[in-house]
């Protein structure tokens, strides 16, 4: 798992820092809620597809599964050319000073810093549900794996129903205020699954919870890279999205088994709430910030 953590930030560093060379700035918003409603297919198929072959086959061989189609979706971006310009050498200062370019950029920009240290904050509160997320569903609501897959395949739903209106609600509203309010939603959204009972309409009420936090999420995410994309500089790309990507992973780190193990003591139900308390402090705290007037039309590139 250590493995796969460091490949997936590597990976996701690569990958956001490929794609503004792929499309010019004014197309970042709309290539990005593009590759959000391709997630947001998966999204509803997969967690289906995977219910049923853990129910036939058993989970190892689902993993197996899993693991094949890493290695197409890596042979098919291998496939993928584009002429890149000549790389700058790496300054003497090395990778130390790499990254102390990176940090700078992010943590001294007027709206990225408010943008980086909330999102860190998101990643933190995400990694407690995902702790108690699946046991919750398994041993509290008594859901089978084939029903939770159903449940989980209702945010693949609301995120590509986000994604299709993620280039509108940034044009109307600004990327600011729809990041905020997808923020807001994503505390809603948790505190109707801890609200969740083991019966009919407990299970209605957390796939609802499911489906508006695929919803909130598609609205987001391409409103939030395709802005922070549009004003950092094409050669600090790399190091923008490797510096939010590895603290939001460090992130991760903390807030897994701390949510695994407040989850064992104070409850799967009561650690969900502590989470939609802290999603709501993210949107709260972030909707102070200058980054509520952000727009994508606005951006601009600034010298660092």
């Amino acid at each position: 798992m250590a493995t796969f953590g460091l490949m997936s930030l590597v990976n996701d560093a690569a990958f956001q820092a490929f794609v503004p060379r792929l499309v010019p700035p004014r197309l970042l918003t709309p290539a990005h809620a593009r590759l959000d409603q391709s997630d947001g297919l998966a999204q509803t198929s997969g967690p289906i597809l995977a219910g049923g072959l853990v129910s036939l086959v058993g989970a190892p061989v689902a993993v197996l599964v899993d693991a094949v189609s890493y290695l197409v979706s890596g042979l098919l971006l291998w496939s993928v050319t584009v002429p890149e310009a000549a790389s700058h050498p790496m300054s003497a200062r090395g990778v130390r000073g790499e990254a102390a370019d990176g940090l700078r950029w992010v943590y001294h920009h007027p709206t990225l810093r408010a943008l980086a240290l909330t999102t860190h904050a998101w990643f933190l509160c995400s990694a407690l549900t995902g702790a108690v997320v699946i046991p919750f569903a398994l041993r509290t609501l008594g859901l089978s794996p084939f029903d939770l897959g159903l449940a989980l395949a209702a945010a693949g739903v609301g995120g590509l129903l986000g994604s299709l209106a993620a280039v509108r609600l940034g044009m109307r509203l600004g990327a600011g205020r729809v990041v905020i309010a997808c923020r807001a939603a994503t505390a809603l959204a948790w505190a109707l699954a801890a609200l969740s009972t083991h019966s009919l309409a407990g299970w209605l009420l957390f796939g609802a919870g499911q489906f508006l936090l695929g919803l909130s999420m598609g609205a987001e995410n391409a409103n939030e890279i395709g802005y922070r994309q549009t004003v950092t500089p094409d050669r600090l790309q790399g190091r923008m999205n490797a510096t939010m990507r590895s603290i939001n992973r460090s992130m991760i780190v903390i807030g897994a088994p701390l949510g695994g193990f407040l989850g064992d003591r104070i409850g799967y139900s009561n650690m969900l709430w502590i989470a939609a308390l802290g999603f709501l402090t993210v949107a709260t705290t972030l909707g102070l910030s200058r980054f509520r007037g952000a727009r994508l039309d606005d951006a601009h590139v600034n010298p660092v």
